[in-house]
Formats: structure tokens, C-alpha cells, sequence
């Protein structure tokens, strides 16, 4: 089941490019963001980021991810 606060943290770590930011941003923490973003893929079955020391880039699944979440919010 997806909410909002998912793809919240989606949106904002896309927008970003960072967990952290997002975090600020939607004013709570790091692993919080981590943990809603984990489980939006596991809940959609697919990898929506991939995360490198420091960086996040979104995959193919996750532009079109990003596409539909703005539609929602």
C-alpha cells in the first residue's frame, strides 16, 4: 500500500538529489526518508533510485515514477 508521506519523500529526494535534503525539507530524518523510500520499492516491486556515496540518480522505472507521484500531489 502506498501513501503520501512516500511519495513525498520520493519527490523530494528527486527533486533534491539527497536523503538528507529531503529530510530537512520534509522535516524529519535521513533514515526515515530511506525507510519510506525502501518501502515504495518493495511495495511497487521495482528499484526507483540508485544510491552511490552521496548521490541518488533515479532509474528508468523511477522517471516515470516521478511522472505519476507529481500527478498525485
Amino acid at each position: 500500500m502506498l501513501n503520501l508521506k512516500q511519495i513525498r519523500a520520493f519527490v523530494s529526494v528527486a527533486d533534491l538529489g539527497s536523503f538528507r535534503r529531503a529530510a530537512d525539507r520534509l522535516n524529519t530524518t535521513q533514515p526515515n526518508i530511506s525507510a519510506r523510500i525502501a518501502r515504495l520499492e518493495q511495495a511497487l516491486g521495482v528499484v526507483l533510485m540508485e544510491r552511490d556515496a552521496g548521490s541518488v540518480r533515479l532509474t528508468a522505472k523511477g522517471v516515470r515514477m516521478l511522472v505519476a507521484a507529481r500527478g498525485v500531489l
